[in-house]
């Protein structure tokens, strides 16, 4: 049979044994009126007051959203808040903060495309550096031994505002809610710390699971005692269009989102598979190696000891060239041998996302179907490439005998498969 996978901006059609076990989303129809939807959202919070309610003349407001890496409606969600804010607050007193963590800023033509002329007009935009200590105030130690350090603009407006998208995530639980105000606007030791190789090892940390979860037990703990005033998420399905907005206090509207992520998102499996085919959920999730590692990540989940994954990513910006994933992976002569290097403390820029990768070629091999990274760039890193996903699957399953099986995960980690009865 003939699947669809999410593959940068174009999709890639592969052909699938007849038998494979296709998991994918069970989404709900987009809204018919996504303005309209996130407008609701705003006004009827699931807790809390409306966001209208809590603006006052004179205040200043800063507005957190996610970074480029992320296929949020910024160009949605920020406009529906700024009208909201209209005639009590001041745009001159309004700052929408792109919660980068440590990734890069947005160039001038990214944020044209994020958030639209009108808003670029409208307020000011600026991008987080996590490594700029001036653009940074010190909160001590929060949750289980973290040295917090949050930007200045967003922590020291007097209404704070986030905004974000929920979907499964490898080892936070979910997306959105408070990771955006850590990671997205901390300091580099805070992220570092919120990511070092004890919490990201914890098999709590992983899709899905929020309580108990070291991570996310120590981003909430962050977000508590820091406060937001007001939050809204979305909910989109594979056309990345809005389903649904939550909106109002934070870890309700968060809890909200994330259980109608969940009932969509994850799937019940009866037993692992030799191969698994996977995506990173298209552009702009598939930019680069190092976003891609979660649809890998998503795929491990079910993959037999020993099978193969086979990873559709586009990876038009490499591993990417700015961060030390290559070079961390490229390092070490196994992916064992990788894991066993792991510090103590604090991880170093790009170590989770590297941990993570090793962590899946312990259990299986996994090869690339890609446009932006040559075979020799892999290897480099411990991966194997494939031309064709169909030639890729056929002659692993050939290999492995009568009864091997395939499964497929046409939006990576938009769906998580997870083992029941084994």
């Amino acid at each position: 049979m003939l699947v669809d996978l999410a593959f940068g901006t174009t999709g890639l059609e592969v052909e699938v044994p007849d038998d494979a076990v296709v998991v994918a989303p069970k989404h709900r129809p987009a809204a018919r009126d996504p303005l309209g939807e996130i407008r609701r959202s705003l006004r009827e919070p699931v807790a809390g007051p409306p966001l209208a309610a809590l603006a006052r003349p004179g205040q200043k407001v800063a507005i957190a959203v996610c970074d480029v890496t992320r296929p949020q409606p910024r160009d949605l969600v920020v406009p529906a808040i700024l009208d909201e804010l209209d005639g009590i607050v001041d745009p001159a007193d309004v700052v929408v903060i792109v919660a980068t963590g440590t990734h890069r800023g947005s160039t001038q033509s990214e944020r044209l495309a994020m958030f639209g002329r009108e808003v670029l007009d409208r307020v000011r935009v600026l991008d987080h550096d996590c490594r700029d200590s001036s653009s940074l105030v010190d909160f001590g130690t929060l949750g289980s031994g973290v040295p917090v350090r949050l930007a200045k603009a967003f922590v020291q407006a007097d209404l704070r505002i986030t905004t974000g998208f929920v979907e499964p995530h490898f080892f936070a639980g979910f997306s959105g809610g408070p990771k955006l105000l850590a990671p997205g606007l901390a300091g580099l030791e805070t992220v570092l710390t919120l990511h070092d190789a004890s919490r990201i090892g914890d098999p709590r940390a992983t899709f899905g699971v929020l309580e108990g979860n070291p991570v996310h037990d120590d981003v909430r703990a962050i977000s508590a005692a820091v406060g937001v005033h007001f939050a809204c998420d979305v909910v989109l399905d594979a056309a990345q269009e809005v389903v649904e907005a939550f909106s109002g206090e934070l870890f309700a509207m968060h809890r909200a989102a994330c259980e109608l992520v969940r009932a969509a998102s994850m799937q019940a499996v009866s037993d692992r598979f030799d191969v698994v085919v996977t995506t990173n959920a298209g552009w702009p999730l598939d930019q680069d190696l190092y976003q891609a590692v979660k649809g890998i990540s998503a795929a491990s989940e079910v993959v037999r000891d020993g099978g193969l994954v086979v990873a559709a990513a586009e990876c038009r910006e490499g591993f990417p060239s700015h961060g030390s994933l290559q070079g961390l992976l490229s390092a070490a002569p196994s992916a064992r041998a990788f894991l066993d290097s792991l510090p103590d403390g604090p991880a170093t820029p790009d170590q989770w996302q590297a941990q993570v990768l090793a962590r899946s070629l312990e259990r299986s091999r996994v090869a690339m179907r890609t446009d932006g990274l040559t075979a020799g760039e892999l290897a480099s890193v411990h991966l194997g490439a494939v031309a064709d996903v169909h030639q890729a699957v056929a002659a692993e399953l050939a290999r492995r005998g009568p009864g091997a099986t395939c499964c497929v995960l046409p939006e990576g980690p938009r769906t998580i498969p997870y083992l029941v009865g084994v």
